[in-house]
């Protein structure tokens, strides 16, 4: 069967189950609430983003170089292909396609180019790709991972090795860190941390004072938050959740990517799925495919939190608005 009529949401399958840790759960998810399966087929679905003036959601799928485009009663059909890098893919390069992806505020798509190494946009009518950032002081960066705007419009993103066949050692790595970066309105390029090995996912809290990453490192699987002053630069920062238990347990996945909901609810990925966290930082429940979870967003109304998992993706409702 053709990849772009797989797993339409006509008869969507009910997968994977909720677990529930704290009772401030049903305020965000029903007891009986279903995880269906929407789309499927896929080598490893990531970057969810729901588009508003259109109604659809727009996700990467890495390792193919497409990005798929789901439309209730449509299913999902390939939107942009390539995503990222196009061209002869370099046996160097191991993840050529978009990664994470974000809508700004003039509707245009903003995407973590894996392959291409660089933070791009692209114009979702013309499909015009505009490359805002592919170095800082003058070394290329190594894969780019995920992204969230902030309200000014300046874009906070992740740089892991990830995308990079041979990883911290690949003969394309010019960049010593794997760094969190803030490109901010005027095109600047700033290094906020160099410290950490695999920043993955990253998110902003409502009154965007907090920064969230998550560290996609077997040896410290940790979601961290950082203060931010008021240019939006961090401050300090700590541990949000430790996931060693998790990983100790084989549960399936690390910390990825994340949405945070206006309630300042942290829906974030992690080993066995998506986590949801309080704001004060208290895991109040799971949702589980079963499979390793890579994001999440929220969509349609607001209250649908759409999962990338693995080969598929997954939609669950929720009992108030991301939005």
């Amino acid at each position: 069967m053709p990849l772009a009529t797989k797993a339409a949401a006509f008869d969507a399958p009910v997968i994977g189950s909720v677990q529930r840790f704290d009772a401030e759960l049903d305020l965000i998810l029903a007891p009986d609430a279903r995880i269906e399966v929407i789309a499927s087929g896929y080598r490893w679905t990531e970057g969810p983003v729901w588009v508003r003036d259109g109604g659809y959601l727009l996700f990467s799928d890495v390792p193919a170089n497409v990005i798929h485009r789901w439309q209730p009663g449509k299913g999902a059909a390939p939107f942009l292909q390539p995503s990222g890098l196009a061209g002869p893919i370099p046996a160097a390069i191991r993840e050529a396609g978009s990664n994470g992806l974000a809508i700004d505020a003039q509707g245009r798509l903003v995407m973590a180019d894996s392959g291409t190494r660089a933070i791009a946009r692209v114009d979702l009518t013309t499909k015009r790709k505009t490359i805002l950032a592919d170095r800082y002081q003058g070394s290329r960066f190594n894969s780019c991972n995920d992204v969230v705007i902030a309200r000014s419009g300046a874009i906070y993103f992740t740089d892991p090795p990830y995308g990079l066949a041979e990883g911290d050692a690949s003969p394309l790595k010019e960049m010593k860190a794997n760094g969190v970066y803030l490109l901010e309105t005027d095109g600047r390029v700033v290094q906020l941390d160099a410290s950490l090995t695999r920043p993955n996912g990253i998110g902003l809290s409502p009154d965007e004072r907090t920064l969230y990453v998550a560290q996609s490192d077997e040896e410290r699987p940790v979601l961290l938050a950082y203060a931010l002053d008021a240019k939006g630069l961090p401050v300090e920062s700590r541990v949000l959740s430790d996931f060693r238990r998790e990983v100790d347990a084989k549960l399936p996945g690390l910390p990825d990517g994340m949405k945070v909901g206006k309630s300042g609810h942290l829906f974030a990925s992690g080993p066995g799925g998506i986590h949801i966290l309080a704001p004060d930082r208290r895991r109040l429940g799971l949702i589980s495919t079963g499979k390793a979870a890579a994001n999440c967003a929220f969509g349609e109304d607001g209250r649908t939190l759409f999962l990338t998992s693995s080969d598929m993706v997954a939609r669950v409702r929720l009992k108030l608005s991301g939005w």
